[in-house]
């Protein structure tokens, strides 16, 4: 029998956790940088920076919020990495850079305690998810199946070099823009600093990692977290950009590479979720033509499904004949 990882609690309630203070936070620095005023937890010199990782954090929260759903560890592990990088990164962007937070800049007061709760917050979430995320890697394995698990629903081999052209692209900006933010920072189409520049940094790698995390996956029932939040996340970055398009060089190299990967972003999670629901409708309507069969289309749905369901491999199959055991004749005994 396979062996499989069952999902702990602790990744469903930091996910949780998570989502709710991202929803909160993001959405506070969404909305004032569409306003024309930076309130990120340091300064920047611009408004757009702050926005763009606001944007990213409430847009990536109704997908936390759905992690509790799935049973298996590798059914999230595509967003629950990135997750990690995420929070990890940002509160050491944050330390690194601490004499340009609001506090240390004597900003207003609301700022200035708003940079030491981002600071604080980002602290203990970042804890937390190192250590669950050890917790995890160290559960048991459970026999969870008959067999090895073949992917469900394997990517179509068209979408595999787009898909790494795309993740590669995230990846590289994100890991320059950690590593040398003096020399990468200059590349980006508006005004950044230090920290804008490492933490946008932050959240390229970490979609890069979710992207190229979905490629070696190879299957969409795998990754069905994760191609819930990288449309918003497109989508709410490209409204962003569109209220600040005068900030943008859109005529350089970097800006026009920025709207392919934008792009490209959006581009990913539309058609994963269209190949998901297909497969799903498919996978439904097999069902439904074994009599008495329960439909069950994908892992996520066989985790909601009562012990004992048939397993999505078995309705395909044809229906073994059973004797009749209330008699046999004489020359069968």
């Amino acid at each position: 029998m396979a062996a499989q990882k069952e999902l702990s609690p602790g990744i469903v309630v930091l996910s949780a956790v998570v989502g709710g203070i991202s929803l909160c936070t993001g959405a506070l620095l969404t909305v004032t940088s569409l306003f024309g005023y930076a309130a990120g937890a340091w300064v920047s010199p611009e408004a757009l920076s702050p926005g763009l990782i606001g944007a990213a954090m409430a847009a990536v929260a109704p997908a936390l919020f759905t992690i509790g759903r799935a049973r298996l560890w590798a059914d999230v592990r595509s967003l629950v990495l990135p997750l990690v990088i995420v929070l990890a990164g940002l509160f050491a962007v944050s330390l690194l850079n601490g004499g340009s937070l609001q506090a240390a800049e004597g900003s207003p007061l609301f700022l200035a305690l708003f940079s030491l709760g981002w600071v604080a917050t980002l602290g203990l979430l970042a804890v937390g998810a190192v250590g669950c995320l050890v917790a995890q890697y160290r559960r048991p394995a459970g026999r969870t199946g008959a067999a090895p698990r073949h992917p469900a629903v394997p990517l179509p081999g068209w979408s595999k070099p787009p898909l790494a052209v795309v993740g590669s692209g995230w990846l590289g900006i994100g890991a320059g823009l950690l590593a040398f933010p003096s020399f990468w920072g200059a590349l980006v189409p508006w005004t950044v600093n230090r920290a804008d520049a490492q933490g946008l940094g932050v959240w390229a790698l970490a979609l890069g990692v979710g992207v190229l995390g979905a490629l070696a996956e190879d299957d969409l029932t795998r990754v069905r977290p994760a191609l819930r939040a990288v449309p918003l996340i497109a989508l709410a970055t490209a409204v962003v950009l569109a209220v600040h398009f005068r900030s943008v060089d859109w005529t350089s190299g970097p800006g026009a590479s920025l709207l392919a990967l934008v792009t490209g972003l959006f581009t990913t999670g539309v058609s994963g979720h269209w190949l998901l629901s297909r497969a799903d409708r498919r996978s439904t309507a097999a069902a439904e033509a074994v009599p008495g069969a329960t439909p069950v289309a994908t892992p996520e749905a066989a985790s909601e499904a009562t012990p004992g369901a048939v397993p999505e491999a078995a309705l395909d199959a044809p229906l073994p004949a059973v004797p009749d055991s209330r008699s046999a004749p004489a020359d069968d005994v």
